[in-house]
Order: structure tokens, then sequence, then C-alpha cells
């Protein structure tokens, strides 16, 4: 491996361990009560200077890698799933699985329930001479052990790149990043990953296996020539540090692989659970100063109690610390005293303190006891006072840094522009009312999570409205003025089909929008739904749905001082209201077109399968972006195919590619959706076929405009309107059926389709 992609170790680190391929240094952030106990605990073992054991009569260690129970090199020696082989050679394996049974294994952390191993790299390369190569495989995890979406990152690597993960070949896409650069010249020079030959994307918790791919985006053979190789893995964060010379290496997956950092539980079951099973015989914590800690989602973790350390999972493992024999001296004053699982602190004769383990011993003063009465009474005093002095300075403290993001994030701004009248319709909401409008913004709230932030259902005391509050991650100082301007963009917007921006707060780190709430979710979840358990959408409720997204898009573009460019359309932002109205979300990758711009040169954004592949070679995002996403839409609409999917080959991954290679060979009648098929509708799909055609054109140039979209959905729903009338009864009388059957089976009330659940009203094209 070339010596740029390894940093030295001069200690051990938190596996117990001198790693081979060094992690550097590592920010660890616990956000559960359940894993700050676990950090602690971890803090009190390394402290103890005492390292975990393996069974009696088992081999420890192999190499420089410890091997402690319920891990163990041997039969008898380890709990089933946590078996380790030690080779010839003292690279230790972790054998999670048939598939994976050579995993190298880095090191083991008892107390956090984690073990690093080395993964392995995907690679995908498209040479000038049209040869390919791909190398890649399924990591399963195995049934005790996740991928720690905390600690590690998903990196590609190479130009002309997306590469993605997927849970499995048949499943879902489940994190991604892509890679441009179009010139040698144009990778990055530094070791960080901002998307000029290398990405990196976060992975979510609880992965337990994952199959890197890769999607081709170009065959641009200038690309070819200096970087013909694509490579994907994950990582342990801060372990890669990125080189010019890996976007254009032939051989990068060569090397031995990256730190991976797995999560481990023991067994399935709750902690008491697993004390009830079996009388306890495979309950897994032995020592008796041991506790159980239960972790999120399944199966359990053993730590030994405070004061003490060692191994929880053997008989007697966890010993008692002496805590006597430290440096420095646990005891501000007087003489240390250990005990089991504590220690005492006494002051000599003569002396005396209220608490000799954090206040030194002073002599005793045999004085009048009115002495001592007003000593104490002063101290009584002084703390009273200490505590109001400070509980003042922590509120000046707070009232400062709220005013000093208010500042930061431009309220300034919008303050003037909302005394100027300019804006009359945006609250500046504090913290402290979306707090409690989000019971401090809890879990149970969470509407989603996407990659620009956090929604939450949120409900004003004020006034008992119902709210979407959106905690982005993100913010960039420099682009306070141009965030405001935005904002007062968009609290202008007043259309029927785009969700309305109620207000925002400013005095926070990262400000929050605040939105109206619509509540019957996405429009990928109504079309992609459980087919079976409801009856099929009429193609008038999808024409519908799409001629009212149109008509939001034409909005944005045409209607408003300043074109918006939403930049990130796709079924998963358009939400359904109570009336199943579609309704235009996310603007968090929206741009503000200049006046008299017609495009604007940007980062990449988007979602993959949806991007407009002129915006994806040029980087110039224009209104006819949109109307490119839009076509994937309405694709989705009469087809009922996600816009990107796994399966089949490379060129049908796309529902956009394959539906224009359909067209092409006039097979189109295949991939539409055979429920909304009727007779004597052929002309009608003709014309939504063409439609969609034109919205995927390759040149924005050829493209209509979002008004001409809305118009022609308009005129279709117009000129077919008997048509789409009669399937749309027939499409109640199937759903009222359904729920007829339902009932006489006894389903529960979950699986009762109406059609008032349809919530589609006929209504005459607007």
């Amino acid at each position: 491996m070339p010596s740029a992609k390894i940093r030295s170790c001069r200690k051990l680190n938190a596996y117990n361990m001198a790693s081979p391929l060094c992690a550097g240094k590592k920010n660890l952030m616990l956000i559960t009560a359940t894993m700050l106990i676990l950090h602690h605990s971890a803090a009190t073992t390394d402290a103890s200077g005492e390292s975990s054991q393996a069974k009696d009569s088992c081999q420890d260690k192999c190499g420089n890698v410890s091997i402690p129970y319920p891990f163990g090199i041997g039969k008898g020696c380890s709990l089933e799933g946590f078996e380790v082989v030690c080779p010839p050679d003292n690279v230790p394996i972790l054998l999670l699985n048939t598939s994976n049974s050579s995993t190298p294994l880095l090191g083991i952390n008892l107390t956090l329930g984690e073990a690093r191993v080395q993964n392995s790299i995907a690679q995908y390369c498209n040479f000038t001479n049209n040869t390919d190569v791909f190398k890649t495989s399924i990591f399963v995890a195995g049934p005790s052990f996740t991928v720690s979406g905390a600690k590690n990152k998903f990196t590609a690597i190479g130009c002309a790149t997306v590469a993605s993960i997927f849970s499995s070949p048949e499943s879902s896409l489940t994190s991604a990043c892509g890679s441009f650069c179009y010139r040698e010249n144009s990778i990055d020079n530094g070791t960080e990953c901002f998307g000029r030959g290398c990405c990196q994307s976060p992975i979510p918790e609880r992965l337990h296996q994952f199959y890197p791919s890769f999607y081709t985006v170009s065959n641009d053979t200038g690309v070819q020539s200096f970087s013909p190789c694509s490579y994907a893995f994950i990582a342990e964060e801060d372990s890669f540090q990125f080189h010019p010379s890996y976007a254009k290496s032939q051989d990068f997956e060569m090397n031995y692989g990256y730190p991976m950092v797995l999560n481990w539980v023991v067994g399935q079951d709750s902690c008491a659970e697993a004390r009830k099973k079996d009388n306890g015989l495979t309950y897994a914590c032995k020592s008796t100063n041991s506790t159980c800690i239960d972790m999120p989602g399944r199966g359990y973790l053993c730590n030994c109690s405070e004061g003490y350390h060692g191994n929880p999972y053997l008989v007697g493992g966890c010993k008692d610390i002496d805590e006597c024999i430290a440096l420095p001296q646990p005891c501000k004053g007087g003489q240390c005293s250990n005990t089991i699982g504590n220690y005492t602190c006494t002051c000599p004769r003569g002396t005396h303190s209220n608490d000799p383990k954090s206040i030194p011993c002073t002599r005793t003063d045999n004085g009048p006891n009115t002495k001592v009465i007003g000593v104490s009474i002063g101290l009584i005093c002084l703390v009273v006072c200490t505590f109001t002095v400070l509980n003042a300075c922590q509120k000046r403290k707070l009232a400062k840094e709220k005013e000093k993001f208010f500042k930061q994030n431009g309220g300034q701004i919008l303050y003037q522009q909302i005394l100027s009248k300019k804006v009359d319709t945006v609250i500046l909401f504090s913290i402290d009312d979306l707090k409690k409008a989000t019971d401090n913004f809890d879990k149970s709230r969470e509407l989603g999570i996407g990659g620009n932030g956090t929604v939450y259902k949120g409900i004003l005391k004020k006034d008992n409205r119902v709210v979407a509050v959106k905690r982005s991650r993100f913010s960039n100082v420099e682009k306070a003025e141009e965030f405001v301007q935005e904002i007062v963009i968009l609290s202008q917007i007043n259309h029927r089909n785009v969700v309305r921006l109620l207000g925002c707060c400013l005095e926070v780190e990262v400000p929050i929008l605040v939105y109206e709430y619509i509540p019957n979710g996405t429009l990928f979840q109504f079309i992609h739904g459980n087919h079976g358990s409801r009856p099929p959408v009429s193609l008038e409720a999808r024409l519908k749905i799409a001629q009212e997204s149109a008509e939001a898009l034409s909005y944005l573009h045409l209607s408003t001082n300043s074109p918006i460019v939403h930049g990130d359309v796709k079924s998963l932002n358009i939400l359904l209201d109570e009336n199943y109205m579609a309704k235009v979300t996310d603007f968090g990758a929206s741009r503000i077109l200049p006046k008299d711009a017609v495009q604007l040169m940007t980062m990449v954004q988007g979602t993959l399968g949806y991007l407009d592949p002129e915006y994806l070679q040029e980087r110039k995002l224009t209104e006819k972006s949109d109307v490119y996403s839009f076509g994937v839409v309405l694709l989705e609409l009469i087809t009922r195919k996600m816009a990107i999917s796994f399966e089949g080959p490379e060129e049908e991954k796309s529902v956009a590619s394959s539906f224009l290679r359909a067209l092409k060979e006039n097979r189109v009648e295949g991939m539409l959706d055979s429920s909304i098929m009727g007779v004597g509708m052929e002309e009608l799909f003709e014309e939504v076929v063409k439609l969609a055609s034109m919205c995927l054109s390759s040149k924005g140039e050829d493209r209509p405009s979002m008004t001409q979209v809305a118009d022609k959905l308009k005129a279709i729903r117009s000129t077919w309107r008997e048509v789409l009338l009669l399937q749309h009864q027939e499409t109640e009388h199937l759903a009222e059926g359904l729920a007829a059957a339902s009932s006489s089976f006894g389903l529960p009330p979950s699986m009762h389709w109406t059609a008032g659940m349809m919530g589609l009203d006929i209504e005459a094209p607007r």
C-alpha cells in the first residue's frame, strides 16, 4: 500500500492494539444516554491499565490484537457468532458468515460493543477500448453485527462517477454520492472529499449488509483517458485521506482496504428477557459485579459496575479498582482507603473536612460555636450569591449567543425588510416556541430525515396550529444575505400547489424554517406503496396530480419577481394534502436566478434518477432542469415504476433511459401500468407519452417550458374528460368492493380501503 495511505501510530488505541491502518484522530459523538454510559465505562476501563481477557485455556491474542471473550479462538472459546481464526501470519480473521469468512479483524472494544475490521474496495473500470471491469461483493455482517452509521462514511473515488450502496442487490438505495472532474487538472488537490475526484456521504445506522454499485453517468472518452476507474467503499471516518493520484489509478483496489467499525450485541433479547430465558443459563453478563445495558433495536451489552473493571462476560471477570493507587490521589484531603467497589477518605486527627474526597482537610477550630455559625452563614451567603451571579451570567451569555446567531443569519436584514413592508407574512419564531411545539425536537415527532436536515411535526402553543418544522444540518454564514433574500421571495409565494413558508427561527446556529403541515404523505408513497392492499390509482387522479405539480413549478419559474428553479423535483418532494391535492415542497436545493439570467453555474445537487444529464455535465442549472425531473415524475405516474432500480442490466436501472429506449423500439405500451390501460384510450396515452418524451429531451432547448407542460396536461384532461371520469368511477367501485370484502373477512381497519380514501374529487381541469 502506498505510504500516503497510512498514518503512523505511536500508542495503543481504544481497541487495545497497534492498528496496521491507523484511523487518525476520532471525534466520538455519542448522542444517547446509553452511549454516554458506555463512553464513561470505557474511560474507566482504559484508565485501570488492565486489559480484557479470554476464556480459561483459550488463546487471548493473535498478533497484536487482543481477543477477549465473548470473542474467541478455537472450539468452546467464544459465544456462537463471535468465532475468530488466527492463521499462521497472525492476522486474525472474524468469521462473520460463510460469504465473508476472511474478514480481517483489527481490534475489539468490549465496553462500546465495537469491532474494527478491514473492508475491501469495489471497482468499476470503463476503458477507452470499450472493455469494462466490475469487482464488488455483498458484505454481510452476520446476526450479531451491524455497520456503524455514526463512525463510518461511504466514500467514492473517480471522475464522472456516481457510486451507491444498497442493503442488498434487490433492495432500495441506501446511500450514494457523485464525483465529477471532466478535466485532469480539475481534480481536487487537497486530502478532503468535495466532489471532484472524491466524494463522501453518511450511511444509516444498523446496516446488516451492503452492496456497492456504480451508475454510469457518461461515456466521455476524455474522462476515460485519465480516469477510467471508479472505486467505492465504506470506511471508518477520518481513516481515509484523498490524494489526486487515486482518481487516476487503475489498481487502487489492490491495497488492503480501509478500517470499518462494526457494532455488535449479545443475543436478540432485552436484558429482562435474557435473565428469565432458560433460567438465566444463556444470560451473558456472568460477572457478579456487572450491569446489563439494552441496546437500540435488539440485543444487549454487558459492562462492569462502577468501581470495577475487566471482562463482564466471564465469571469473576469484573475486578475491584483500587482507586487509592491511582495518580493523582483521589482524596483532596486525608488518607485514602480502598473498599469493595468504592473508596473512602478520612482526615487525620485534629483536622476535618465536610467532604474529604473533594475538599482539603483543615485544622479543627475549638473556638466558640458562634464563630462556626457565622462562618457557616457566610459560606451559605457566598454560595447563594455565587449561584445567582452564575445564573445571571448564564442567561446573559445565552441572550448574547442568540443575538449573535440572529445577526449572523441575517436577522437584522430580514427585520428591516419586515419594517419596510416588503415582507408581511413571515413570522420570526423564537427557539423556545419551536422547542415547545416539537417537545424539544423529540424523536417521536420526526416526519422524515433527508440530506439537508430533519422535519418535525409541531403544534404551536399560541393557536394550536399544526406545522412542519425543518431543522437543517448545515449553515453558510457568508451567504446570510442571500438566505434572507430567499426567505423574502419564498414568503411571497402564494400558490395552492406550493407548500407555504410560515416563518423561521434565526437565533440558533443553523436557521430553522417553519412550513404549513401537509398530512397525507408523499406522492412516492402514494404511487409505490403496498399495491396489494389497495385498489389502483385511476389515470384521472394521476393526471390531476401531474397537472397541479406542473402548475406549481410554472408559477415558480414565471410568477415571482425573481424566477426560482426548484433543483430537486421528485415524487418524494410532492406532498398530498387531506384532499390529495399536490403540494411541491423542499427548496433545499433551489436556486434563485438573477434577473435576465437563463442559467446558473452551481455545484451538482439533486437525486439520482431525476438529474438532468445536461446539468450533470455542464453544471448549469436552468428552468429546463426542472422540466426533465418532472418528466421522470410523469413516468412514475403512468408506469408505476421507480425512477431508479437496482434490478436488471445497467442500461435498465433508470426508468427514463428504459422509457426512451422503449420509445425508440416502439414498445412503450409494455412499460405502462396495466391497471390504467383501457379500450379506446390508445390516443390519450400517445399524448401523455409524447409529452413525457419531450420533457426528457437530452438538450434543454428542446424541452417545453413548465407552463407549456401544465397547459398540455390541462388540455388532455379536458379533451378526454368523459373517458377519465368513467375509469375513475370504476376505480371507486373497486375500492368499495375491496372495503366490503375486507369487512366480511374480518380484516383490521388498516386494510379497509374505500373510495373516500382515494380522496380525489372529479373536477373540471383548471
